[in-house]
């Protein structure tokens, strides 16, 4: 049975898709478009055509299964030129996210008809890739290629009250359901069924002449900046100056060309990899798909700091009801304030109304009275990263906490049993390690103990989508996934410093390559006193025995104060007014003593080295946790680090790298540093395994049945 179909009311033909969940444009909904519509054309009662979505949405995009797979006829193009062709008018019914493809197929419709909630948007390009069946030439014509350009380049969608100002849509409707939307467009499609000719958007040029090419080498301009190595954003430029230098055909000629290019490239690639392990994060093994999730209604987050608050905020974001608690009413205003501040801030950009603002700080209830625990569904710490602290208040929670609470702890290294079993429920205890600012900051590890229910996992991989939030499961090691990585490859910049190079040099390579910011610029801040806590505490536990010890210069900028931006100066000084870094040469003189003080004759460090360390050890140090289960798939790995770290998502992540490059390559690379340097690179089994069988990282199972005991 086709997913499209096709009826007659009253003298409107009504041509809907029903693709599940979001009607994508898969093989069979292109073939059942086009069989709809001679249907339609050779009905002889039906003098206009309405396409539509059943459901949720409009046509969203492109089916997702196909993608990499060889097309199948009917092609996109060769279905949108049919209905812009259609001897009957052919009128697009949208509603909820018409994108990609389906936004390709609404401009090949004669007219548009949209819901006031509609979002509208051609977001090809945060896959690699360009609007590939007309986009980048119709666009231009019904909006004009500013906007065109800002659509395309940025991926993001519009709403229906801009797209009908800039002319994309004929009329804007507020309805309450697809039957409602559907009679509206039935009443314009009467207003213009007297008409003898339809508008085709390929034959529109009034918004693509006389423009000047300026608008093109300004969009280069001020794009460039942005790309960190991307090449797909200038080439959807080019695709849409073909719209305004070259005739339609031609047009669209140069916008296949350019998206094939797209197509074959790395980027695309690495996008579509990050993209789809986004999707696999979700999936735990072991888990029935039929397992109940636990209601989260009401939450409470203890500590109202910097951690605190942000986490506060993300729950309110998405209308969870919160209460805060801290030890004194100084601390709790002072963190309240802050929340009203940064909330301030937003709505003075108008990226947030004062209604919606009002809205959220109605949900946040600030208090010092503990028994607002009794009521929670989840129970956030977020106090001091010190183990008797979290200890303490896990059992005051556990004495309060209703039956089938979640108890959370906000930790970023520690020893998630060891926190449960201060409580009688340590299947209950589960680690959700929010990253700074948590209000921003995408990650959110969900770390499992050697107890933690199932379903507690599955759970928070929910509520994480829920608060915008991108879910991983992490196993209970130190470090757990994230940190534990970046512990090592923090390392390799110290010793890379200490060994020669600058702070500057290091940063400046790790970010000509994609990073959103080098270590030294990272450490600034997350705060240099985080790391400087973490590795006082591994001095007590002897970590560093048998291991090479690289933080000398990081805590010398501690002792004096140096925590970094939010001091205004740590490896950098910072400019109070825009916080930009600025090198300092109290830093320098730092390294050069600890560089007298070791014995060390500083040499040239080139930027191939220094990435091949940076990018080695985390390589290493990824596949360590996998060979210990402590992560479900490389894949999550990869999440981890676009989504917590910076690590460019048009570069995959550091597991899909090592795929791509070679494991035996990686291989030998790590091994050359470690015969250099026998301390700070530990054998990855896993690595050798696989350089050994030829296999790949992303195709590893892990056996995470029964991960590797914690040993500090």
């Amino acid at each position: 049975m086709s997913p499209v179909t096709y009826e007659l009311k009253e003298n409107i033909g009504i041509i809907t898709v029903n693709n599940p969940p979001v009607n994508a444009l898969s093989q069979a909904v292109r073939q059942g478009l086009a069989e709809c519509l001679e249907q339609g054309i050779n009905d002889d009662g039906a003098e206009a055509l309405i396409v539509t979505g059943g459901g949720r949405t409009f046509m969203a995009g492109a089916d997702i299964s196909e993608f990499g797979k060889p097309a199948k006829s009917p092609d996109l193009n060769s279905v949108i030129n049919a209905y812009e062709d259609s001897s009957k008018p052919t009128i697009a019914a949208l509603h909820g996210t018409p994108l990609g493809g389906g936004l390709e197929v609404s401009m090949g419709c004669q007219y548009r008809v949209a819901d006031s909630k509609t979002m509208l948007g051609l977001p090809e390009v945060k896959l690699g890739l360009l609007p590939g069946a007309g986009g980048t030439q119709r666009l231009p014509r019904l909006v004009g290629p500013e906007l065109a350009l800002e659509m395309i380049t940025s991926g993001n969608p519009i709403p229906a009250k801009k797209a009908l100002e800039e002319g994309l849509v004929e009329e804007v409707h507020e309805t309450n359901s697809l039957e409602e939307l559907i009679e509206k467009t039935m009443v314009f499609a009467q207003t213009i069924i007297s008409k003898n000719t339809h508008p085709k958007t390929r034959e529109r040029s009034e918004k693509v002449s006389n423009v000047s090419s300026d608008i093109f080498d300004n969009a280069i301009k001020k794009i460039t900046p942005k790309l960190r190595g991307r090449e797909g954003p200038l080439r959807c430029i080019e695709a849409v100056r073909g719209a305004v230098d070259l005739n339609f055909d031609a047009g669209l000629k140069n916008e296949r060309e350019l998206f094939q290019i797209c197509h074959d490239s790395d980027e695309s690639e690495a996008l579509i990899h990050s993209f789809f392990s986004e999707r696999m994060a979700n999936k735990i093994p072991g888990l029935d798909k039929d397992t109940p999730l636990r209601p989260i209604n009401k939450a409470v987050v203890i500590g109202c700091g910097t951690m605190g608050g942000g986490i506060a905020m993300s729950f309110v974001n998405a209308g969870i009801p919160v209460s805060v608690i801290e030890t004194s009413q100084e601390f709790l205003d002072k963190g309240m304030n802050i929340i009203k501040k940064n909330y301030a801030a937003t709505v003075s950009k108008g990226r947030l109304s004062q209604t919606n603002m009002d809205k959220r700080m109605g949900l946040l209830n600030a208090t010092l009275d503990w028994d607002v625990i009794k009521d929670a569904d989840i129970i956030i710490e977020a106090v001091f990263e010190e183990m008797n602290i979290k200890k303490e208040i896990f059992s005051k929670i556990d004495s309060l906490a209703k039956k089938g609470a979640i108890l959370a702890s906000n930790t970023s290294t520690l020893d998630i049993d060891e926190i449960a079993n201060a409580t009688n429920r340590p299947t209950e205890v589960v680690g959700t390690h929010f990253f700074s600012p948590a209000n921003v900051m995408r990650l959110l590890e969900i770390v499992r103990g050697s107890q933690t229910s199932l379903d507690i996992l599955a759970t928070l991989m929910k509520l994480a989508k829920k608060i915008k939030k991108v879910g991983i499961i992490a196993g209970n090691c130190d470090g757990f996934v994230g940190n534990r990585m970046f512990h090592q490859y923090v390392m390799q910049a110290h010793l890379l410093v200490e060994e020669g190079a600058t702070p500057e040099q290091v940063d400046a390579a790790a970010e000509k390559w994609g990073w959103a910011m080098g270590p030294f610029a990272v450490n600034d801040l997350a705060g240099n006193d985080v790391g400087w806590l973490i590795r006082k505490r591994h001095k007590e536990e002897n970590y560093y025995e048998g291991k090479k010890y690289a933080s000398t210069v990081a805590d010398r900028l501690c002792e004096l104060g140096r925590f970094g931006q939010k001091v205004g100066k740590g490896f950098y000084k910072y400019d109070p007014q825009t916080r930009r870094r600025e090198s300092d040469p109290e830093v320098l003189k730092i390294i050069e003593d600890v560089r007298r003080e070791k014995g060390i004759n500083p040499r040239e460090i080139s930027e191939d080295e220094i990435l091949s360390r940076l990018h080695g050890a985390l390589i290493n140090e990824g596949t360590r946790i996998l060979e210990e289960g402590h992560a479900f798939r490389a894949s999550d790995i990869d999440v981890c680090y676009i989504n917590g770290y910076g690590f460019p998502s048009h570069r995959g992540g550091p597991m899909w790298q090592a795929d791509k490059i070679g494991i035996d390559k990686i291989n030998k690379e790590i091994e050359t540093h470690r015969n250099a340097d026998n301390l700070s690179w530990p054998e990855s089994n896993l690595l050798n395994k696989l350089e050994s069988s030829n296999e790949k990282l992303g195709a590893f199972v892990p056996d995470t049945s029964n991960p590797k005991k914690r040993t500090s």
